[in-house]
């Protein structure tokens, strides 16, 4: 194992243990963590045969980061959340909209490497709409793994469903995660390129 990769499990081992102390709500701390978790399995397993960009391997990394602060605190009580809330003036805590931006901006990045390196996407010009369909698709997977969470009825499932009484908290996650995928694709597709390039000589 290289050096980058070292320092890219030593961060989440540190962040995973530092958010596994005393979390707010333990069940919660699961239901947010396990994806974390499963893709640093995942990872672990095709990391010799389908070895990612790193740029890709950074953002994965980042999301891990932003799971497992969201489920040691409870995502509505995230304390950078309630810093910005109250610098810019509102009601809720948003950080659950950082966690489902993300939620587009990097799997759009995953499903770009995905689709070019396998080939799947021979015409150019439906590779951002297939990737924003993906994105959408995992978005809207998440929101009905949070109903079913919710509909469990236990205090946990509420904490984890996070809505903080907005009734629209379900579409703007999904727009959200919309938003995070155009903005990643717009940003580092050239970026992106170059680095699949390299990998792929």
């Amino acid at each position: 194992m290289d050096k980058k990769m070292l320092a890219w499990l030593g961060i989440f081992i540190a962040v995973f243990v530092w958010s596994a102390v005393e979390p707010a709500d333990r069940m919660t701390w699961w239901l947010e963590v396990i994806p974390a978790i499963l893709g640093l399995f995942i990872l672990a397993i095709t990391r010799q045969r389908f070895p990612l960009t790193q740029l890709v391997y950074i953002l994965i990394l980042v999301h891990a980061v932003i799971l497992m602060v969201g489920g040691h605190y409870t995502y509505a009580e995230v304390p950078a959340g309630d810093w910005l809330r109250d610098l810019v003036g509102g009601e809720r805590n948003n950080y659950d909209k950082l966690g489902h931006f993300a939620q587009g901006f990097i799997p759009a990045m995953i499903a770009r490497e995905i689709l070019i390196r396998h080939g799947v996407v021979v015409v150019r010009g439906w590779l951002s709409f297939l990737v924003l369909c993906v994105v959408l698709s995992i978005s809207a997977f998440y929101e009905l793994i949070e109903w079913w969470a919710a509909l469990a009825g236990s205090e946990a499932a509420e904490s984890f469903l996070g809505t903080q009484g907005y009734v629209w908290d379900t579409q703007s996650d999904m727009l959200w995660a919309l938003g995070g995928a155009a903005v990643a694709l717009l940003a580092l597709s050239k970026t992106h390129n170059r680095q699949i390039r390299k990998l792929d000589k």
